[in-house]
């Protein structure tokens, strides 16, 4: 099972927990039953990994949802059900996305991990990896995928959360990436892999930097909002087929910008363009990714 694991922005909405299937309109996420727009927070990483599952024919994509707008309420229900069922579930891949970094569950669902038969590959972004990083269980993950102003975060020793860090979120600068990758494994506040995004991405491990990309260069892909979540997305459906985890980085941080220079994206163009051409993109480089079949 590939398990990908957010809140939604609607506090109303429930936990629900199920594969992932595309509405007749493939506009919409379609979760048991309950319906969430595809390029919508959590749901643009959910499609990401949907388009490239149904590429290579592999299972779909399950998805543990719940509705959070800031209490907290969705936020706790997600870790508490994993929690409770992760060793039942037994998912290959457990990313986790937006949820709030409430350190004392995930504390309680990183010991609940370890006591799986097989422990999942584990990717986490956004809220969860902050909540990683500081309950000190970063080296505990497989793979983190944050921006140039959220690795700053994970870089500095004495933050927590996000809002006491030393450099604030908005002042990140993917120039200063290779230094802020070197402190944040040297703090333990890193994953095995880094896929840093950005202008450049960057791909690391454990501190050394293996791979830097910067073509296609495509600037607007900066001003449209979930186009970091694609790149997480396909790096959870590549990691569940198979592919090691720093080839699965590389491909998709390629394959991003390819999609989004296929799409003739500008900054007003919305995240779902680039999701439809990723079929395309992963065709048009099959004899370079074989791997991938």
């Amino acid at each position: 099972m590939l398990l990908i694991a957010g809140i939604v922005p609607d506090k109303d909405f429930p936990l629900t927990m199920g594969e992932v299937k595309l509405s007749d309109d493939g506009n919409s996420l379609i979760v048991n039953g309950l319906s969430i727009p595809c390029a919508q927070g959590t749901a643009a990483m959910v499609s990401a990994a949907l388009t490239v599952t149904e590429y290579l024919g592999i299972d779909a994509p399950h998805a543990l949802l719940a509705g959070d707008t800031g209490s907290g309420t969705g936020s706790r229900r997600i870790y508490n059900y994993l929690i409770e069922n992760i060793e039942k579930l037994a998912p290959k891949v457990l990313t986790l996305h937006y949820c709030l970094p409430i350190l004392g569950l995930i504390k309680q669902l990183d010991t609940a991990l370890k006591k799986c038969e097989r422990k999942p590959i584990m990717i986490g972004d956004a809220g969860s990896m902050y909540a990683v990083k500081a309950a000190g269980l970063a080296p505990d993950f497989d793979i983190f995928t944050p921006d140039a102003s959220e690795l700053a975060f994970l870089a500095d020793p004495g933050a927590i959360h996000p809002a006491y860090i030393k450099r604030h979120l908005f002042e990140g600068d993917i120039i200063k990436a290779p230094e802020l990758i070197s402190q944040a494994y040297e703090i333990k506040g890193a994953a095995k892999v880094l896929l840093v995004k950005g202008a450049v991405d960057y791909i690391a491990v454990e501190g050394k930097i293996i791979e830097k990309i910067d073509e296609p260069n495509i600037p607007e892909l900066e001003c449209i909002g979930g186009t970091g979540d694609t790149i997480t997305g396909m790096v959870t459906a590549l990691a569940f087929a198979g592919l090691e985890l720093t080839q699965a980085a590389i491909i998709s941080a390629k394959a991003n910008r390819t999609a989004g220079k296929l799409a003739r994206v500008t900054p007003a163009s919305r995240v779902g363009e680039i999701i439809r051409h990723l079929p395309l993109v992963l065709q048009e480089n099959l004899c370079c990714w074989s791997q991938m079949k």
